[in-house]
């Protein structure tokens, strides 16, 4: 038998509409509020309580501090008490322990009621909010609730949904308590719980009731390509058969018609005119324009005035074409994505006798005397109000295809043309100059005005304009010769200025790739050398190195004794010389590494045991100022040593060694 607990907590749930663990969720919360309000706990002291699903029976664990004497029972328990649940409690430590109360006080009972309510309409609304969130642009069943000027609200069960009125269909007649079908179109998150908007005449309204009638549709036999609607009035839709064998059109329309019957009642007698999509164009423009017959459709691409459409129909067809108010041809507009031109075939066959010397003309059609005859015939007698037979409309359709046909064609080529040529020229435009303003030019005053007056105000477009050819800038008003070179020569500055920039700009990263393939190529070379060092023998290796300065020279400054150092140098070669081949071979790796890195030489360190001095270049103490600024004036610079009250030699060592910036050379130690 289940409890009261279980058969209220399923109550709220049906009720609600709710997960069960946002119910928990919810009631523990509540009880928490109530046990901080009952006993005045801080909002730092962590309170938990578990709730057993089956009876309903909750715990309230309080976190407390475990004590040999308790001051404060809300935040302290005893030693002995806390080890019933936490056998391992020491003194000192915080632990959550059992503090359920037999009952709550008023006041917190009512903080308990308020806050499980409060909970629970927050997780309703959050849950009707990722309900509907998810069903944007789907179609939902409504009630008619109220109708005010400005919106009707629709009842959707559990929640409401608005229907603004510019997204009413016009002539419709809404009435309390009407059944609807609205297409979900906004949902918004508020305080209040989720704000929903619906529409009646959306075109995917029309896209998801042809999904719900036709199967073929909703099991991807048949493809919607577009879709144009006038709400309440009128719609087309091009379809397009995904499967072979498949009469998209007859599987919209239904036996006899049926689907599209119910779809024309649930939109109130809206007329639907179902087509077929094709990819020749031509053909697609003159289907979109059904139930009216056409001649002849010529297409061309403007650069910028975009896509138009010419389309020749039969006087007799001319109104049909158009529809009342202009609707057939605006719908299929729409539908198509290009701009129609419709004409009678007697207005076109007028225009191609006035262009009859049109160089692009078709030759034989303009030549065709007996021809132009027979058309000026059949206009005078479409004048006269005469009627006009089948033979005369096939008479006028030769002129029209050979004349204006080809002007037409041969236009839309050359706009082809001048599209392509367009691409090409803002490819040759740097990225940088379409932002920067036409102040970067520097041009004169007047030039500066004329282009903006032109619609020129950056320095891409400027560029853009004169890749485009000379004749382009010529034909604006006020800009001659003059100011197109001067137009020029500023472009070119700034083509060199911006090519210096990004040369500076690239210039680090060349030299980090330089010092790094460097790095690389020192790092196989180090290694060959070591190992061509460790099989010679010591005496050939010494035997090598003797003759070049290979380690440091002692300091153009006073030296006693002259030598004697070479012979001791020599006794300690002899004495130690496996820690001078290591030296040397250290002294060897960092030379080629200076080499590798492209950096002067530097003053190499003495040798521990190893002093070279050469008799040319030795000094003593009786030489004179005059020859140590001499001596100086070869690249070596002598600074004063204030410690030791001597002249020594300034050193500037390589960043790489961990040497002090300064070397001192002391002539008393040497």
């Amino acid at each position: 038998m289940k409890s009261e607990f279980v058969l209220a907590f399923n109550e709220i749930c049906e009720a609600r509409g709710l997960p069960k663990e946002d119910v928990f969720d919810a009631l523990k919360t509540a009880l928490v509020s109530a046990f901080r309000r009952d006993f005045n706990l801080s909002n730092t002291q962590d309170v938990r309580v578990e709730i057993d699903p089956r009876t309903g029976e909750s715990t309230i664990y309080s976190e407390k501090e475990v004590v040999d004497s308790i001051m404060d029972n809300r935040t302290e328990v005893l030693l002995d008490v806390a080890r019933r649940e936490h056998p391992n409690a020491q003194l000192g430590d915080v632990l959550l322990v059992d503090s359920t109360t037999a009952q709550f006080g008023r006041i917190a009972a009512q903080t308990a009621k308020q806050v499980l309510l409060q909970r629970v309409r927050e997780a309703e609304r959050e849950h009707l909010f990722e309900d509907f969130s998810g069903r944007e642009g789907e179609l939902v069943n409504g009630t008619v609730q109220s109708i005010s000027g400005q919106h009707i609200t629709i009842g959707l069960g559990r929640t409401e949904a608005t229907l603004p009125k510019g997204q009413q269909v016009h002539g419709e007649r809404y009435r309390a308590h009407d059944k609807i079908r609205v297409y979900v179109l906004e949902v918004r998150r508020t305080n209040r719980g989720p704000q929903i908007f619906v529409s009646r005449n959306h075109r995917n309204l029309l896209r998801r009731l042809l999904e719900l009638e036709v199967p073929e549709i909703y099991n991807g036999q048949v493809e919607i390509k577009s879709i144009a609607r006038e709400a309440g009035q009128r719609s087309k839709v091009a379809v397009l058969a995904l499967q072979p064998g498949v009469d998209p059109v007859g599987a919209c329309v239904g036996m006899r018609g049926v689907r599209i019957q119910s779809i024309v009642r649930e939109l109130n007698d809206e007329k639907i005119d179902v087509i077929e999509w094709d990819a020749d164009q031509h053909t697609f423009i003159a289907k979109a324009l059904s139930p009216a017959r056409v001649s002849h459709v010529f297409l061309e691409e403007h650069p910028e005035d975009g896509k138009t459409a010419i389309v020749i129909v039969p006087d007799d067809q001319l109104s049909l074409a158009i529809g009342r108010e202009g609707q057939n041809a605006r719908l299929a507009a729409k539908l198509t994505g290009w701009r129609i031109d419709i004409k009678s075939l007697t207005e076109a066959a007028a225009e191609s006798l006035d262009n009859l010397d049109h160089p692009k003309a078709n030759a034989e059609v303009a030549k065709n005397s007996t021809l132009h005859e027979q058309v000026r015939l059949i206009l005078e007698k479409k004048a006269a109000n005469r009627p006009i037979t089948s033979e005369d409309y096939h008479t006028l359709d030769r002129l029209v295809s050979g004349i204006l046909g080809t002007i037409i064609t041969s236009r839309a080529e050359n706009f082809e043309k001048t599209r392509k040529r367009r691409a090409e020229a803002r490819l040759k435009v740097p990225t940088a100059a379409w932002r920067e303003s036409l102040d970067e030019l520097d041009l004169p005053g007047r030039i500066h005005n004329l282009l903006l007056d032109n619609e020129i105000e950056t320095v891409g477009d400027a560029i853009f304009h004169l890749e485009m050819g000379d004749e382009v800038i010529l034909g604006f008003r006020g800009l001659g010769e003059a100011a197109l070179e001067t137009l020029k020569e500023r472009v070119a500055e700034y083509r060199s200025r911006l090519a210096t920039d990004e040369a500076s700009e690239a210039a680090p990263e060349m030299a980090e790739e330089a010092v790094a393939e460097a790095d690389m190529e020192m790092e196989t070379a180090v290694p060959d050398l070591e190992a061509e060092l460790e099989m010679a023998e010591p005496e050939a290796i010494m035997a090598e190195v003797e003759p070049e300065p290979v380690v440091a020279e002692v300091a153009e400054t006073a030296v006693e004794e002259e030598p004697e150092p070479v012979a001791v140098a020599e006794t300690a070669v002899e004495e130690e010389p496996e820690e001078s081949i290591t030296d040397l071979v250290d002294d060897l790796s960092r030379s080629l590494i200076d080499l590798v890195e492209e950096k002067p030489e530097p003053q190499r360190k003495p040798k521990p045991g190893i002093v070279v001095v050469r008799p040319e270049e030795s000094a003593t103490e009786d030489e004179d100022e005059e020859e140590r600024k001499r001596r100086g004036r070869k690249g070596r610079q002598l600074i004063f040593n204030e410690d030791i009250g001597e002249v020594v030699t300034k050193r500037k060592r390589k960043g790489s060694r961990s040497r002090p910036e300064w070397e001192d050379i002391d002539l008393d130690e040497i």
